[in-house]
């Protein structure tokens, strides 16, 4: 019997969590996709592995014999594929780098200049992942490293380095009756809609609602997106506002929308994070040394 490790990888989470809409947010996946997932390893299994309730998802006797196997053989998978993807990085010379938005602004440029003169020979590959995963690639091991907009979740998983941090802004439609402010308190913003982030991104997106600051007031969402495009699109057209990093403004002016000083909430950081099996993997060491280079914290 052939199972898909990604249905594994889900089992373990809802078996570690007991809920399934807390599962689906660490997985970045809709409650009913995860549903779905689970119902099709059981049937692969021919065994009942939750029994459901109001109270959550608790594990049945089958359930427990697989929840007690499961971590072993995914971190077994994982390992075996860091290590296969370290080779062919090896011999093909490439290290696979995610990021978000801007990655770490102007200095990104400097950081791939840097690693390669640690690595003659080498190439980084850029990859810019969508806002519904966070860890832009990291998590499911589509990457070595990554430049990332913290906090993410399960950020305790990984390690990551601080390099930079930066206040937020507010972007707003041109039309909007506080553009033609220079500052605005965010205590002023909290009935606003808000474009967000999807739902399954979970704590990024909580932190980009500042859910912190609102002071126990929800969020109203306008909008939903998971690229920079459609978001500033979705502002302008007028539904909604959004919190950015203050460098936003130089890397995403468009038509349409502006940005402003906000106050009453905290900074923004950009941290580099890889995977702790990789402690001991050079290349992805040594492009962590040429990001810790131009640390700006």
């Amino acid at each position: 019997m052939d199972v898909d490790t990604r249905l594994l990888r889900y089992f373990a989470a809802v078996a570690e969590e007991g809920n399934l809409t807390r599962a689906a947010q660490r997985l970045y996946v809709s409650q009913p996709a995860l549903t779905k997932q689970i119902k099709q390893l059981e049937t692969l299994l021919g065994a009942t592995l939750f029994t459901r309730s109001r109270a959550g998802m608790a594990l049945t006797e089958a359930g427990r014999a697989l929840a007690r196997r499961a971590p072993a053989l995914l971190d077994d998978w994982t390992r075996a594929v860091s290590e296969t993807n370290a080779a062919a990085a090896r011999e093909a010379r490439v290290l696979r780098v995610g990021f978000l938005a801007s990655a770490a602004n102007e200095a990104t440029t400097e950081i791939i200049a840097e690693f390669a003169a640690r690595r003659p020979g080498w190439r980084v590959d850029m990859r810019q992942s969508a806002w519904s995963d966070p860890t832009a690639g990291l998590a499911d091991g589509r990457v070595d490293v990554a430049i990332l907009r913290l906090p993410i979740p399960g950020q305790e998983k990984w390690r990551v380095e601080v390099l930079l941090t930066e206040p937020r802004c507010v972007v707003l439609p041109s039309t909007h009756r506080f553009a033609d402010r220079d500052e605005i308190p965010f205590a002023e913003l909290l009935d606003e809609p808000f474009v967000a982030a999807p739902q399954a991104t979970g704590p990024w997106r909580d932190y980009w609602l500042a859910i912190d600051e609102r002071g126990g007031v929800p969020p109203r969402i306008g909008a939903v997106t998971q690229h920079p495009d459609d978001w500033l699109n979705a502002i302008a057209n007028g539904y909604g506002i959004a919190l950015a990093p203050e460098s936003a403004a130089r890397f995403y002016q468009r038509p349409g929308v502006v940005f402003r000083s906000v106050v009453g909430i905290a900074a923004s950081q950009v941290g580099v994070a890889w995977n702790p099996i990789d402690d001991e993997n050079a290349p992805v060491q040594d492009f962590v040394r040429s990001c810790l280079r131009y640390e700006q914290t």
